[in-house]
């Protein structure tokens, strides 16, 4: 009998904003991830990486103007640098914890490119906010290339769009390793955004919501669950005021309701409930999963978070 199939997405709260914090972090984390793989499943894992995609592009920029002959790094090498070293963590960790029990399973990190649609209307409307607070003399040669900025307290920061991913480019070799029981960490930081040029795969100036790109994951691999680790233990309808209800269970149909109700934050819960129903709808039999870290195990029982199916 083929072993079920999980993905997992770890949202930046249980990797930590700095090198020493995400040590800590994904040693934690790594014990649930063991815990899963222990029981018999087979584990795709997406990380979070909107800190540290942010720390890469300020570092590699701030080097660049302070020295002649280094050139910046367009977002799209500031998020395949933020997949090698997150991945190289996790993988590390993933293996002490596995070792530790046992168990020895290969652990790998897929460098992996998503491509989007040029013509994706994310384009025009940028959201996903990087890079440090710049002066209005900075902020203004940022525009002077074409870049977009927003001004923030303090000063102003660059933005970048946030388009839909299409397909994943490495789909293959992830399909083979899943296929030789091997623990897979791709699509970190929703992918390296690309658009197909001819032969040429060129890089966007673009981050892709991670949840996004971990829906389009379960989907190509047939992931029997894919369950989203955040901050909050449950899905919440009226979030914020007095009157917040959490969500134990909920249909497909009732998560369409609520999105057009308006329930869900456009940059936080929204993209985790849209890429659910994308998911759920492309496959029989399959569940989906919104809870925190703590309470995964408990989740996938069914006696905790909020399951979607």
């Amino acid at each position: 009998m083929a072993k079920k199939r999980i993905v997992l997405a770890i949202g930046h709260k249980d990797l930590g904003t700095n090198l020493p914090e995400q040590k800590a972090a994904v040693a934690r984390t790594a014990k649930v991830i063991a815990d899963f793989i222990q029981e018999g499943w087979q584990v795709a894992i997406v990380h979070s990486n909107a800190p540290q995609v942010g720390m890469i592009h300020t570092a590699m920029n701030e080097f660049g103007k302070q020295h002649d002959g280094y050139s910046k790094a367009p977002m799209s090498v500031c998020s395949a640098m933020s997949q090698g070293y997150v991945g190289y963590d996790l993988q590390n960790g993933i293996r002490a914890e596995l070792i530790k029990r046992g168990i020895y399973k290969p652990v790998c990190t897929v460098l992996t490119q998503v491509t989007v649609d040029p013509y994706d209307e994310a384009f025009y409307t940028p959201v996903k906010v990087v890079g440090r607070v710049m002066t209005k003399e900075e902020a203004e040669e940022e525009e002077a290339k074409g870049n977009h900025v927003k001004e923030v307290g303090g000063g102003y920061r660059r933005i970048v769009a946030s388009p839909h991913p299409v397909a994943i480019v490495e789909i293959d070799a992830i399909k083979a390793l899943m296929d030789a029981d091997q623990i897979v960490i791709a699509c970190g930081g929703g992918g390296i955004p690309v658009m197909e040029q001819g032969y040429n795969l060129r890089g966007a100036s673009a981050i892709i919501e991670k949840d996004l790109a971990t829906g389009l994951l379960a989907k190509e691999i047939d992931a029997d669950v894919m369950m989203i680790l955040t901050s909050v233990d449950n899905v919440t309808l009226n979030y914020g005021t007095k009157d917040e209800q959490p969500i134990k269970r909920m249909s497909i149909d009732q998560a369409k309701d609520y999105i057009s109700q308006g329930q869900f934050e456009f940059a936080s819960m929204l993209p985790k409930i849209s890429a659910s129903i994308s998911f759920l709808e492309s496959g029989k039999g399959r569940k989906a999963i919104i809870t925190t870290l703590d309470k995964a195990k408990e989740s996938l029982k069914g006696n905790a978070g909020t399951v979607i199916e």
